[in-house]
């Protein structure tokens, strides 16, 4: 070829139309990118990571037209394996594709807690980023115990190790009283609660009623948990409790009261009473007792017959 054919066929090349950057489809790339390309320059593709090639060839070549020829490869994102349900929780995905992420929880308010990652990720090799997590029984130790108590477990058990919801009842040696929660139980976080405290509490002398006694004769301060008896006099009915206690407040549960009984207030007419009728000079003694129920016959004067009213007497007082 001569001098003057050459430089011919490079003033025409030069003259020849270029190729800019080849468009890239989802997942491609090629290396030593440039901003030209000549005709004729050939140009290998690939799919980057986290992608698998599928189908069609990797090379494509600059025309003289300016145009790349087109390329028939595919790059499908890789995935990773189907992950199992997580037995006692939660698992959040959309997919499971290259990039992909599973969120695990576990049902902590039933007692289990995460071992292992929370977050995992689906990675170039079509493999997750760790094993996935498990959810384990939330375990304890044993619980404190309070000074001069002792705590009732609710079962029996072995060991140093107690699991979620495992509880019991604290209890004071008499007489100390339990100042704060009775129950204790292993929580979620795996710890037992601050337990309660056993303190010595008294109560005031207890006083005497009116109408009434009370069973001892020594008046004086009385522990926790101690009791006092009451009673009442001859017709008078004892209305609450026998008995009253000393509470871990340092006051006395509720007193009793001695309640009055009840004259029936007529001159004339009948009664019904515990299931007998009398003339009321005949109803000795006239009294009833508190809370009992009688009925006086009364009058009616328009039909000239008796019918009978209840009434009932509380505290010494009667309606008629």
């Amino acid at each position: 070829m001569g001098p003057t054919l050459y430089m011919l066929r490079v003033y025409v090349c030069s003259l020849c139309p270029k190729c800019g950057r080849p468009s890239l489809g989802d997942g491609m790339e090629l290396e030593g990118l440039q901003r030209v390309y000549s005709p004729g320059d050939e140009v290998v593709l690939s799919c980057k990571q986290g992608y698998t090639p599928t189908s069609g060839s990797r090379t494509i070549i600059c025309t003289a037209s300016g145009h790349w020829t087109k390329s028939r490869l595919k790059c499908s994102t890789k995935s990773c394996s189907f992950p199992e349900a997580l037995d006692h929780g939660d698992m959040e995905f959309v997919d499971i594709v290259y990039q992909s992420t599973i969120n695990y929880t576990c049902h902590e308010g039933y007692g289990y807690t995460l071992q292992g990652a929370s977050t995992i990720e689906c990675l170039y090799d079509g493999q997750w980023s760790d094993k996935p997590p498990k959810c384990t029984p939330v375990t304890c130790g044993l619980p404190p115990i309070p000074k001069y108590g002792k705590i009732v477990y609710d079962s029996k058990f072995t060991g140093n190790t107690t699991v979620f919801g495992f509880g019991g009842t604290y209890e004071c040696f008499p007489p100390l009283a339990l100042i704060g929660n009775e129950r204790g139980s292993c929580s979620h976080n795996g710890d037992w609660p601050e337990p309660p405290e056993c303190k010595l509490v008294t109560c005031s002398a207890p006083t005497d009623i009116n109408n009434g006694y009370m069973t001892i004769h020594d008046k004086r301060e009385r522990g926790f948990k101690e009791t006092v008896r009451y009673g009442c006099n001859i017709d008078y009915v004892l209305d609450g409790p026998v008995e009253i206690e000393c509470l871990k407040t340092g006051d006395w549960s509720i007193k009793p009261g001695c309640r009055a009984p009840c004259k029936v207030g007529i001159q004339r007419g009948r009664i019904l009473y515990n299931g007998r009728t009398f003339w009321i000079k005949d109803f000795k003694p006239n009294k009833i007792l508190h809370a009992e129920v009688i009925s006086v016959y009364c009058m009616n004067k328009e039909k000239k017959c008796g019918y009978a009213v209840s009434t009932q007497c509380i505290d010494g007082k009667l309606k008629i």
